[in-house]
């Protein structure tokens, strides 16, 4: 077997693996690593999600790509209860293998492709842009000088809180939004992975009556579990939304093959079905957020945005992988702001997910 294509001309160089250098200059610190450039969960899985996994551990036949009406109502009943969203039904719950999954592969499975067009914001989360361009779209971001011109986009990509800068879009900007894409048509897919964390502002689905109308008509959100729940081992996700495009989803991804485990999806159904270890998850990242914010500020850098989500949004006024040394320099590993597009040349994104003794001796060099 040959390869159809060249992986690198295909894809960008994957972010992550740009950092080595860095990485392994901050783990040459006396004091070690502090590495606060991946916003992966540290603190331990819920019991309510663990116990409902083992209860569910005997699974000898294969799941289904809908899962069980439970699990979805599950989800309907969270988003209600935690954000206002009313009139979703369980046949608009479709479960994915984590939200990744979901919007690498997208625009393929909507059948999106060659001549199409994908908005994405000015600042993203780098796989909205890769999934577009594995379907062959074209991949323009918000607030760029390109002219797009009659042509309309298949869709459009939001995000808020977003990753990396922790913004909440207002809920003006989110309405005109989905009535300028309605008006043209076009899909907007909102991920909302971070809507249960928010330091200052209040969050608003795209799925609540005061956004869309009520109606889900041209609208998909997407949510994790990854980061709400300490789930990310897991990959336990949800899209939801516009009836006409989960049935279709639904009947491609049968084809394909794409089953949440059934341990999975019980543990999934039980950690929506709790809010109080988010509580105590949210207090816990509050009281990281705070020291680090301090420790970065004493240190000289200006931080913006960050009012949702688990990432610091700053700078030190330079090129960020200059930003960068100087933080490997002292054993602290952050994400570089080009990562998310050219206007974060000058940022750099900080997870405060660490552990409580690694953010504390992050706070220790950073105010030394």
């Amino acid at each position: 077997m040959t390869s159809r294509g060249n992986v690198s001309a295909r894809f960008p160089d994957f972010p992550w693996d740009t950092l080595a250098s860095a990485k392994a200059r901050a783990a040459a610190h006396p004091g070690g690593l502090v590495d606060l450039s991946i916003g992966t969960p540290v603190d331990p899985t819920p019991e309510v999600a663990r116990d409902a996994l083992v209860a569910a551990s005997d699974a000898p036949g294969y799941p289904t790509v809908f899962g069980p009406e439970p699990l979805r109502q599950a989800a309907v009943d969270w988003i209600q209860r935690r954000f206002g969203v009313r009139g979703l039904e369980p046949s608009q719950v479709l479960p994915t293998i984590g939200s990744k999954e979901l919007i690498a592969n997208l625009p393929v499975q909507l059948g999106l492709g060659a001549g199409d067009l994908v908005v994405v914001p000015e600042l993203a989360y780098p796989t909205y842009e890769v999934g577009a361009r594995y379907a062959g779209c074209e991949v323009v971001a918000a607030g760029s000088t390109v002219s797009l011109g009659p042509r309309v986009p298949a869709l459009i990509y939001l995000n808020s809180p977003a990753n990396p800068s922790g913004q909440i879009l207002p809920p003006d900007h989110l309405r005109k939004v989905v009535e300028r894409a309605r008006e043209r048509g076009t899909l907007v897919v909102s991920d909302e992975c971070y809507l249960e964390f928010a330091w200052e502002g209040e969050p608003v689905s795209v799925l609540h009556p005061d956004i869309c109308g009520g109606s889900f008509d041209g609208i998909l959100a997407v949510h994790s579990l990854s980061k709400r729940s300490n789930l990310a081992g897991y990959r336990d996700a949800f899209v939801t939304g516009d009836q006409a495009i989960v049935s279709e989803l639904l009947e491609v991804r049968k084809h394909l093959g794409f089953m949440m485990p059934t341990p999975i999806q019980a543990a999934m159904a039980a950690a929506l079905a709790d809010d109080e270890h988010v509580d105590v998850q949210r207090r816990t990242y509050a009281a990281r957020r705070a020291d680090l914010r301090r420790a970065f500020e004493s240190a000289g850098f200006t931080i913006e945005h960050s009012h949702g989500a688990l990432y610091l949004w700053m700078t030190r006024g330079e090129p960020c992988r200059d930003t960068i040394d100087w933080l490997a320099d002292r054993g602290i590993l952050a994400a570089p702001g080009d990562f998310y597009g050219a206007a974060g040349a000058q940022h750099v994104r900080a997870a405060f997910t660490a552990t409580d003794e690694r953010v504390a001796e992050a706070v220790t060099r950073l105010t030394r």
